[in-house]
């Protein structure tokens, strides 16, 4: 694991909302100490933490905040579970099935607040709608979700994954797809992938999951051990959250300009430019809150289906963290 380094902007304070400007001058005298684990390498995906801490936002919360990407991406909701970490960054689509295996984990708020995964193919090629998948091979790079989405999207057409090939491709969906290795790959970010594919003169043709049976569902959200759900530093955080993404949705320019700072100047590429203003419009605006019927839907969506035991209460896994006082 590599813990991120941060370098604060003092210029750049005059950018921030008013009342976070004001903040950081009279900062909390008690400062709290969170470690973060995101979910993996730094990325557009996390521009709200990233200008939180380099705009100073964490700091006028009172909050020094560790932020740490791990080698292995099955790693935060393991590590916060055993209380090696405070807060990790998660997929909502797993946390129903790591609750029913038992891990202690709470949803405490969001990230992205829309899906973001796709079943992509080549534009130029014969694949036009789901129902051409039928024979075809599929590639995926994290196993345990492709089937459920997969038998979702294909039974509109009479269809299921037993009609289809999965394939393993590591984490190369891309060149996986270009190559034609695979007919189409599953669990592509629409952020990320279908830009990666332009820039190398192959565009992609997206199938969207919730547009073909899949519930609508929080694509990255932040969780918690189930013991922490009135901790004042996990809302304070969140409330941070909550400043650092009305400031880049308003300034994204700036906030770009925080988001490649130092040590991330390497991730100032023509993908991650495009992926950055594909991203924007889809980060929680209110990261606190918790669309309950959103939860239940989809924990029903999963029961019907088999993959999770039971419908467990939803306080037992995704709550609103009270204000902290």
């Amino acid at each position: 694991m590599t813990e991120i380094t941060r370098r604060a902007l003092p210029a750049l304070a005059s950018l921030l909302l008013p009342g976070a400007a004001a903040a950081q001058t009279a900062a909390p005298a008690t400062t709290g100490r969170l470690t973060l684990m995101l979910d993996w390498f730094v990325n557009p995906d996390h521009a709200p933490i990233i200008v939180a801490e380099e705009a100073g936002i964490f700091r006028a919360a009172g909050l020094e905040v560790r932020i740490v990407a791990p080698a292995d991406p099955n790693e935060p909701p393991r590590l916060v579970a055993a209380r090696q970490a405070d807060i990790g960054v998660y997929y909502q689509k797993n946390l129903h099935l790591a609750v029913d295996q038992g891990l202690p984990l709470l949803r405490v708020g969001t990230l992205v607040g829309t899906p973001l995964s796709t079943v992509t193919v080549l534009r130029d090629g014969p694949i036009r709608t789901p129902a051409d998948l039928r024979g075809r091979t599929i590639g995926y790079s994290v196993a345990g979700f492709e089937e459920v989405i997969l038998n979702a999207m294909l039974a509109p057409h009479g269809m299921s994954v037993r009609d289809v090939r999965l394939v393993a491709v590591n984490f190369a969906l891309s060149s996986a797809l270009m190559s034609g290795q695979v007919d189409a790959i599953i669990g592509g970010f629409r952020n990320f992938e279908l830009h990666q594919l332009d820039i190398e003169n192959r565009p992609g043709r997206a199938f969207y999951p919730e547009q073909h049976g899949l519930p609508i569902y929080d694509e990255l959200i932040y969780v918690a051990h189930r013991d922490r759900a009135r901790d004042p530093l996990i809302r304070r955080f969140l409330d941070a959250i909550e400043t650092a993404t009305a400031f880049l949705v308003n300034n994204p320019d700036e906030a770009w300009r925080m988001f490649i700072a130092g040590p991330r100047r390497e991730l100032d590429n023509e993908l991650n430019r495009r992926a950055w203003g594909s991203t924007i419009t889809r980060f929680a605006h209110s990261p606190a809150a918790l669309d309950q019927n959103r939860y239940a839907r989809f924990a029903r969506f999963l029961h019907e289906r088999r993959m999770i035991r039971s419908i467990p209460p939803l306080e037992r896994y995704a709550v609103e963290v009270p204000p902290a006082a």
